[in-house]
């Protein structure tokens, strides 16, 4: 991270978005060709889905959170295998722990107090799910959650700048929101799954990341459609040809939907083929998350004895 540059605002090209087009037949053929692949196996498996789980946002967004579940979260963040698992696997002197935790703004207290600092807290803002709170609302939520201790800040954007074209102002929301973050790092929701199009995906990728986004994520997991493989290939394209562009590595995340170890797999192949290893850290890779880490479990116990347990003896809170 020695040449880690936090993305700048640059100014807004409506030029180059309206000119912006996505050939949808390549992206799926692309994302078929990724599902249809043979995944690696055994020791090598094992590796990989040891780094996911460093890349995961341990999430919980539940109407029926409590300071409780939200404590048992972040401890599971901090010791995210079972301490036989880490023993059979070699991993004592790893210092082994999820990438961050995901979670409302009024369960932020409860992270920093179990938290203390070791990992990042990432609050979801500006009116999420739905983002259609006044601007003047979303914008003191912001502040209100970095003052409480959340150094990420998982924003939703306004999906009718999107859906009517209207670029500039997306662009300037997007400013509003960065500003307002002051030091934390904003990730851009773009709601994927009700953009209707890849070109609207791409044109509002572009978009957040020209207003400073650090990162750009899928979904908020409460869409019909969260993250996919065609999607995430637009998003990550996106994201290598405003590096080329800018000098600025901007950061990618897949949320909702990515329950399974397999998928996460899939997830870790795209940004190594597409964006290259330094992309699979994470200040520019998260998972976002609730059950996957169940499942990654169940796979490295199974490779670790020979046999899948029961999903209840990995449980999350």
């Amino acid at each position: 991270m020695s040449d880690f540059k936090r993305n700048e605002a640059v100014p807004l090209d409506l030029g180059w978005i309206n000119h912006i087009h996505v050939n949808k037949s390549a992206a799926d053929r692309r994302a078929a060709s990724l599902a249809n692949r043979r995944t690696v196996k055994k020791e090598y498996q094992a590796a990989w889905l040891v780094k996911a789980i460093g890349l995961i946002d341990l999430t919980t967004l539940s109407g029926d959170d409590t300071p409780g579940r939200v404590e048992r979260l972040c401890r599971k963040a901090l010791r995210p295998l079972r301490a036989d698992l880490v023993e059979a696997l070699g991993l004592q002197d790893y210092n082994l722990a999820t990438g961050a935790v995901c979670v409302y703004h009024e369960m932020i207290k409860p992270a920093v107090d179990v938290l203390q600092g070791r990992l990042p807290i990432a609050a979801v803002s500006t009116g999420f799910p739905a983002g259609l709170t006044s601007m003047e609302t979303k914008v003191r939520e912001i502040e209100l959650s970095v003052a409480a201790g959340a150094s990420e800040i998982d924003i939703v954007i306004t999906r009718q700048h999107v859906l009517t074209g209207n670029w500039q102002a997306l662009y300037d929301e997007m400013l509003a929101y960065r500003k307002a973050c002051g030091e934390a790092h904003v990730k851009a929701i773009l709601a994927t799954g009700e953009l209707v199009t890849l070109e609207n995906v791409a044109k509002a990728s572009w978009v957040c990341m020209m207003a400073g986004a650090d990162f750009i994520k899928t979904s908020t997991g409460k869409e019909p459609v969260n993250a996919t493989i065609p999607v995430s290939l637009t998003m990550v394209r996106a994201i290598r040809e405003y590096h080329e562009q800018t000098g600025f590595k901007i950061g990618y995340k897949p949320a909702g939907g990515v329950g399974t170890a397999k998928a996460a797999l899939q997830y870790l192949t795209l940004m190594k083929e597409e964006l290259g290893n330094e992309w699979l850290e994470p200040h520019l890779f998260r998972i976002g998350a609730s059950s996957l880490l169940t499942d990654i479990e169940r796979q490295l116990e199974h490779y670790v004895t020979g046999n899948y347990s029961a999903a209840h003896r990995h449980a999350q809170p």
